[in-house]
C-alpha cells in the first residue's frame, strides 16, 4: 500500500526532498510558511516549496500559527502515515508531531548533535568545519533533539560557499528520502538518541553576524565571507557605502605591510591578480568579488579601477 505523506518545508533547500517524496509516496498535503514581501518593490512572494507543490498538484497549507489547533486538525483529516520536515522554519507543537501514524521525521542539514538550530549550513562553514551532512531524525518537542536514524556526510571543500553547500546538501537530503526514510518507516532502521554532551548550536543569522570584523585573522574573515555568500552576504563599509563581500580568500600581505602593527586592520593595500588586498588582524584578505548597494557584483580590481575603493582607504564601520 502506498504511504500517505505530508511534507513540511519552506525554502529552496527543501524542494528536492519534496520532489523525491512525491515520487515514492502519495503526498496528500504540503505545509510551508506564509507568503512574504521581498525585493526592492516589496512584492508578496510565495516560498519555493509552495510553488513546487502547486506544480505537482498538491494541496498547500500556509498557517500563520501552528499552536492554535487548526494545523493539527487539518493533519488529522488527512490521515497521513508520516510527515517529512525539511527546513520548515518553525518548531512544531506536540499535538502536530503526534498526528501522523509514524510521527514527524526531519531532514536536518548537519551531523547531529552538532549545529542544532536555524542555520547549520552557514555556521559549519563560518566555524571552519571540513565536513557537513544530513541527519534523518525522529522529531520530538525540542530543537533538533530527537533520535537519529541515519547520517550522510559530505566534505566541505575550502572554496565552497554557503549557497553551494546548501545545494549539495539538498540533493543529499533528497537521496535519503528514497533510502533511509522509507527504511525508517518500515522498521529497518533504529533511531539512536543523541549525545547531549556533544550538542552545539546554529542560531539564526543576525545582522551583527554579517559585519566584517577586520581585527580578526584572515582565515576567520574568509570563512565568514564564504559562509554567508551569496546571501545574505557578509558586508563592510567603504565610507558611507555598504559593500557586500561575495568571494574572498586568505592572502599573503605585501612585504611592506606584513609586520604586526604596520597597518590598521581594514586598510586597502592594493590589488593582486583580479582581487584587492585588505589588511586583517593577522594576514590579508583578497576580495575577489563584491557588490556595493544598488550595483552589480564587481571584481576587486574593478572596485579599485572604478574608484569605489582606493589604496590606503580604511574599511569598517560606516564613516565618511
Amino acid at each position: 500500500m502506498t504511504l500517505r505523506a505530508v511534507f513540511f518545508g519552506t525554502p529552496e533547500f527543501a524542494v528536492p526532498a519534496l520532489t523525491a517524496l512525491h515520487r515514492r509516496t502519495h503526498v496528500v498535503g504540503v505545509v510551508c510558511q506564509p507568503d512574504r514581501r521581498a525585493g526592492r518593490g516589496m512584492r508578496l512572494s510565495a516560498p519555493p516549496v509552495k510553488l513546487a507543490a502547486l506544480e505537482l498538484g498538491i494541496e498547500v497549507n500556509q498557517p500563520s500559527r501552528v499552536r492554535d489547533g487548526a494545523l493539527a486538525s487539518w493533519l488529522h483529516d488527512l490521515r497521513a502515515d508520516v510527515a517529512l520536515v525539511a527546513a520548515y522554519g518553525r518548531i512544531l507543537p506536540p499535538e502536530v508531531l503526534a498526528e501522523p501514524a509514524h510521527g514527524c521525521i526531519n531532514l536536518h542539514a548537519s551531523i547531529l548533535p552538532a549545529y542544532r538550530g536555524a542555520a547549520p549550513i552557514q555556521w559549519a562553514i563560518a566555524n571552519g568545519e571540513t565536513e557537513s551532512g544530513v541527519s534523518l531524525m525522529q522529531m520530538d518537542a525540542g530543537m533538533d533533539t530527537g533520535a537519529v536514524y541515519a547520517v550522510r556526510r559530505l566534505p566541505i571543500p575550502e572554496d565552497m560557499n554557503g549557497g553551494e553547500l546548501t545545494r549539495a546538501l539538498a540533493e543529499l537530503a533528497a537521496e535519503m528520502v528514497g533510502d533511509e526514510l522509507l527504511a525508517a518507516i518500515h522498521g529497518r532502521l533504529s533511531a539512536v538518541p543523541q549525545d547531549e554532551q556533544l550538542a552545539t548550536a546554529a542560531p539564526p543569522i543576525e545582522k551583527e553576524h554579517l559585519i566584517v570584523d577586520w581585527s580578526k585573522p584572515n582565515d576567520h574573515v574568509a570563512q565568514r565571507v564564504r559562509a554567508f555568500a551569496p546571501a545574505p552576504a557578509a558586508f563592510t563599509f567603504a565610507g558611507e557605502r555598504r559593500l557586500k563581500l561575495l568571494e574572498a580568500r586568505r592572502a599573503t600581505c605585501p612585504a611592506s605591510s606584513d609586520a604586526p602593527g604596520s597597518v590598521l586592520p581594514g586598510t586597502v593595500l592594493g590589488t593582486h591578480d583580479d582581487g584587492v588586498l585588505v589588511a586583517c588582524g593577522s594576514g590579508c584578505l583578497e576580495i575577489r568579488r563584491a557588490a556595493a548597494d544598488g550595483k552589480n557584483p564587481q571584481s576587486g580590481r574593478d572596485l579599485i579601477n572604478g574608484r569605489l575603493l582606493r589604496v590606503g582607504q580604511q574599511l569598517g564601520p560606516q564613516t565618511s
